[in-house]
């Protein structure tokens, strides 16, 4: 008689603990399923959420556990077909429902001159020319200050005093950059491949600083110089008037930047063309 009780518990206990296991296995099977759904922008097959379990895992309990878990929250798991994802609960749809202006794509060009605005800070339109090779279409540098990557610093105390810009807050935020001196230097680049030839005598990349206060060679603002209200078109336009007047600009264009550009890029202009400014 106590050995058939003692036989009954062993048996409860290898009953009790195979539940304690599968208990685990399933917690660890929907933990895993749930992180993959929540880190993919995309559905994910159910195939692919099987591989990522362990041996014995069963994948249809884990999701339907799963499923259920999510049912009353705000955040439901959903299935298309064989894919399954998470989304917003039906009754809460409302509360993420906003206009939103499209973002477009910035130009290659819009690339080129936010990555010499932040590198080379403080710097003139002039100067972005002068280190790209090619003139600046009217609407990149518009196109810049509206997305709030760039800002007008101060004035560059030369002939024209032209105005000087530089990276914002709102840049490091964008780019996941704790501060400006986190960006990429020259063997950082090298190292990711974008720089597979060899490079000229002498070549380097500055150490970029966007500090508040301004340079040596910076007056400040004008009263009226502020990102709604300048002018910078117009500034443009009066740029190029003097430039013309003074001689400088060539007849050189970089037929890529104005095809890509759709209405085409300005003539540019020469080294040196920073006093026509």
């Amino acid at each position: 008689m106590a050995d058939a009780a003692r036989a009954f518990e062993f048996v409860e206990d290898e009953d009790r603990a195979l539940e304690e296991a599968r208990a685990a296995l399933l917690a660890e099977s929907k933990r895993i399923v749930e992180a993959l759904l929540f880190a993919s922008a995309e559905p994910l097959e159910e195939s692919l959420l099987g591989e990522r379990l362990s041996d014995g895992a069963d994948l249809a309990a884990t999701l339907a556990a799963l499923r259920d878990d999510y049912a009353t929250r705000g955040v439901n798991l959903a299935r298309a077909g064989t894919k399954w994802y998470f989304r917003t609960a039906d009754d809460l749809g409302w509360l993420l429902r906003r206009e939103e202006t499209p973002q477009k794509k910035l130009t290659r060009a819009a690339v080129e001159t936010l990555a010499i605005v932040a590198y080379h800070q403080p710097v003139t339109r002039a100067e972005i020319e002068d280190i790209r090779g090619v003139a600046i279409s009217k609407g990149t540098i518009d196109v810049l200050l509206e997305t709030g990557w760039i800002r007008l610093r101060g004035r560059r105390k030369a002939p024209g005093r032209p105005i000087t810009y530089g990276t914002t807050d709102r840049f490091l935020v964008h780019f996941g950059l704790e501060q400006i001196s986190d960006l990429p230097g020259l063997e950082e680049l090298r190292g990711a491949g974008l720089f597979d030839g060899r490079l000229p005598a002498g070549f380097g990349i500055p150490k970029p600083d966007d500090g508040e206060a301004l340079t040596a060679d910076e007056d400040p603002l004008d009263a009226d110089d502020t990102a709604e209200d300048f002018p910078l078109l117009a500034q443009v336009d009066a740029e190029d008037e003097a430039a013309v007047a003074a001689g400088s600009i060539v007849s050189h264009v970089d037929e890529a930047e104005a095809r890509e550009a759709g209405d085409g890029e300005e003539r540019a202009r020469e080294p040196g063309d920073e006093a026509a400014e």
